[in-house]
Parts: structure tokens; C-alpha cells; sequence
């Protein structure tokens, strides 16, 4: 009795106590925070160089090298904010119109997709809905104007959502798909046999189980549609122009100010980024559903 007792001490003594770190630990640890550094560093440096009213590529160290300032946030809210405000809030409706038209589209195609068997093949399905993202968009850049010209949808809010619904819908289909197909078919099943129709099965079973990769699909769609910018610059040109064509066009006759184009820079990225901090467990759950089987 008294060796089984210690020999229990013993074995939480040991899971207690500390683990030496070995060289390989420490060399792992240090490759991490290089990297770290190395994919935070745009970031900080943006946020330096926003903070400058007198831009020097020299000048990285503050209250040493230059006085840091908001001038050029000032400025961008301030003289500058209605046209700052009009071009979010484009920005926000076309991506939110875009999401929410290709997350819906995607999320029954998905289903569908999981669950029935079409004559042409899903596996031939699925790959046509991922060709669309192999496709180089500019190649359908021309047939969207024509389009468009004829339909009197350039420069429109319409136009902008079906074009941006277009090319996130892939990703809302194959996410949306995988998890589908990664439920266990018996709940589907059951719930047949209990009398209950197809779209209530989708609705009230499958679709809250899925809500994970709802999500992580709704914020991939959001962001792509949010950084969009090469149908924009033709298909919009004066009333719907988003947010990243104004931070293209951050240029002056003296040429590029660089803290004034860091600020909208960081403007434009920190929407999705606090979207996806937001939601962050989602994602990670959704986009890693059934990877790991057995």
C-alpha cells in the first residue's frame, strides 16, 4: 500500500514539476517569433508610417527620429471624411449584399450537393464549381461590361453584388459541401421517417448543425468581396466606388503621401480582420470539420 502510494506522489510530482526545454525546443521557439515578426512587421510599420505628417524612409523609431501625430487620420476623417464615409459604406453594401446572396446560393448547393446524387456526376459538379476560382477573373472582365452596359447595371449597387456574389459563391459551395457531406446521414434519416419534409429537414436539422462553417463561409465571401478591386475600377466608376478604389487613388500632384495611404490602407484591412478575431473559433471549427477521421 505504502509503494503504490508513492509511486502515485511520484507520477504527480513529475507532471507537476517543470519540463526542461532541450535545444530543439528553444530553436522552434525562436523560429516562431522570426516569423511572427517577419508577418507583423508590414503591419507595424504601416502604423509607424500613419503616424508621420513628414514621411522619411529612415525615420522607424518614435519620439527618437520623428514626433508621432494624427494628422493623417485627421485629415482622412475630417476634410476628407465624406468621401471616406460614402466609399465604406459602399463597401459595406456591396460585401454584405454579395455575402449574404452567395452564402444563401451556396449553402443549398452545398446541401444538395451532400446529400443527392445528380446524373452528371457531383464529383464533376464540385470540380466545375471550383474551375470558377482557376478561371483568371479578368478573363470575364469584357463579357461582365457588355453585360452589364446592356442591362444598365454599371456603376450600380445591383451590378457590384452580382458580380462579387459570382466569384465568392465557389467558396460558400465547397465549404458548405464538405461539412454537409461530414454529418452523420442517420439524423437526415430519421427525421424522414418521422414524417418530416426535405426543406425541414435542411432548416431545422442540418442547417443549425452547420453553423460553424455558416460561418467561416460568410466571412471568407465577406472578405473576398471586400478587397475586391478589379471589376470596381471598370464596372464602377463614380457613385459605387469601394473602399480599396480609394485607397488606390491616395495620391497627390507632389506623388504618393505614404502616411496618408497607410491610413486608409489600415482603414481597409482592419474591417475583415476584426470580423475574423470576432469569430475566430467558428472559423477554425468549420474549416476543419472531418479532417481528422478514426
Amino acid at each position: 500500500m505504502q509503494n503504490s502510494t508513492s509511486t502515485v506522489f511520484d507520477s504527480l510530482a513529475k507532471s507537476v514539476a517543470p519540463q526542461r526545454r532541450t535545444i530543439s525546443d528553444y530553436i522552434i521557439i525562436t523560429l516562431a517569433l522570426i516569423c511572427t515578426f517577419i508577418a507583423f512587421s508590414p503591419f507595424g510599420f504601416a502604423i509607424l508610417t500613419s503616424l508621420k505628417s513628414d514621411w522619411k524612409s529612415g525615420d522607424i523609431i518614435p519620439f527618437l527620429q520623428f514626433e508621432p501625430n494624427l494628422l493623417n487620420w485627421q485629415q482622412e476623417f475630417g476634410s476628407g471624411g465624406a468621401e471616406t464615409m460614402k466609399a465604406l459604406r459602399n463597401s459595406s453594401l456591396i460585401s454584405l449584399g454579395a455575402t449574404l446572396v452567395a452564402t444563401s446560393l451556396g449553402t443549398l448547393a452545398g446541401y444538395g450537393l451532400a446529400r443527392f446524387k445528380y446524373g452528371v456526376g457531383n464529383r464533376n459538379l464540385v470540380s466545375w464549381f471550383l474551375s470558377q476560382r482557376f478561371l483568371p477573373p479578368v478573363a470575364t472582365l469584357i463579357p461582365f461590361v457588355l453585360m452589364f452596359r446592356d442591362l444598365k447595371l454599371l456603376d450600380t449597387l445591383p451590378g457590384m453584388v452580382i458580380v462579387n456574389a459570382t466569384f465568392t459563391l465557389p467558396f460558400a459551395v465547397l465549404i458548405m459541401r464538405d461539412y454537409f457531406a461530414d454529418l452523420p446521414p442517420e439524423m437526415r434519416e430519421a427525421a424522414l421517417v418521422d414524417g418530416a419534409s426535405e426543406f425541414t429537414t435542411f432548416w431545422a436539422i442540418a442547417l443549425p448543425l452547420a453553423r460553424p462553417a455558416l460561418v467561416a463561409s460568410t466571412l471568407i465571401c465577406f472578405a473576398f468581396a471586400w478587397n475586391e478591386f478589379l471589376f470596381a475600377s471598370v464596372l464602377a466608376n463614380r457613385d459605387w466606388k469601394p473602399y480599396p478604389m480609394l485607397v488606390a487613388g491616395s495620391d497627390t500632384v507632389r506623388g504618393i503621401d505614404f502616411g496618408f495611404v497607410t491610413t486608409r490602407m489600415i482603414i481597409a484591412v482592419s474591417v475583415p480582420v476584426l470580423l475574423s478575431l470576432m469569430v475566430q473559433r467558428f472559423i477554425v471549427r468549420g474549416l476543419t470539420f472531418g479532417a481528422v477521421k478514426g
